[in-house]
């Protein structure tokens, strides 16, 4: 049963005035430095396109904690995603990461935008087909994120090598993520049935309705990540999490940027 607006609202703002949410306790800023690293500085081939950095993700503005436009990685996560980025360079390809480490503040500004059923900006193109009230009981969005331990990121694929790809313009019209990969926004990656960041059962890693080339170019990016140590969540095509990561137990809640470091 869908939540009505008025519960949403309320457990969004009763969530969003914690700090922390219940049980967590997030590391100070600077307290992991030795522990994470840049992805840019351990393997500068992987191509960036961090979207909470900019106004181009489900909210439509930049979110609280991203100060830079950084994959940052606990050091056991950035080795492995090394390893599948020799692999795919080897067919080709290269890996490009929308989300890396993302901090528990980050988290809150997702809550508290979720509690506010006005703010449908972005609806168009990430959530054409799902209401903004079910995004907490559907699990697109959650008050803890695996993202906050460091070892889980969102990722796909580019052919090499890569084509230009086209600013995005705050304001430009706006295409579901579901639709064709002709009418979509011009990502430069390859066709994986769906855009990033859609909330919407066809982007589901195995989804039996997405067959032919986006399929195989899921299975692809599966492979690749499997082979060197990830699993992936199988209602995102796109996410990943290192199998035997470091901080299992730990959200972490410093900002993304090179000072942090």
């Amino acid at each position: 049963m869908a939540v009505n607006v008025v519960t949403a609202v309320c457990l969004a703002a009763s969530l969003a005035a914690q700090a922390i949410p219940a049980g967590v306790l997030p590391a100070p800023a600077g307290s992991a430095h030795r522990d994470f690293v840049a992805v840019s500085r351990t393997d500068p081939t992987i191509i960036s396109d961090i979207r909470y950095a900019t106004s181009h993700n489900f909210v439509g503005r930049r979110i609280d904690g991203y100060r830079e436009p950084l994959c940052i990685l606990t050091e056991q996560a950035a080795t492995a995603l090394g390893k599948a980025q020799r692999a795919v360079r080897k067919q080709g390809y290269s890996l490009k990461v929308y989300d890396c480490y993302r901090p528990q503040r980050a988290v809150n500004d997702f809550v508290k935008w979720a509690g506010d059923p006005g703010d449908q900006r972005m609806k168009r193109e990430f959530y054409p087909k799902v209401n903004k009230e079910v995004l907490f009981e559907e699990g697109y969005i959650a008050e803890k994120s695996g993202h906050s331990r460091g070892s889980t990121l969102d990722l796909t694929l580019v052919k090499l090598p890569p084509k230009p790809q086209p600013a995005y313009r705050p304001g430009q019209p706006l295409v579901p993520c579901t639709a064709s990969v002709r009418k979509r926004f011009p990502d430069n990656t390859i066709d994986m049935g769906t855009g990033y960041d859609c909330f919407d059962p066809l982007a589901h890693t195995l989804d039996p309705r997405i067959t032919g080339v986006p399929l195989a170019n899921r299975l692809l990016l599966k492979r690749a990540m499997t082979a060197a140590g990830f699993t992936n969540y199988e209602l995102e095509w796109w996410h990943y999490t290192l199998a035997g990561e470091p901080f299992p137990d730990r959200y972490f809640d410093f900002p993304v940027a090179g000072s942090s470091l």
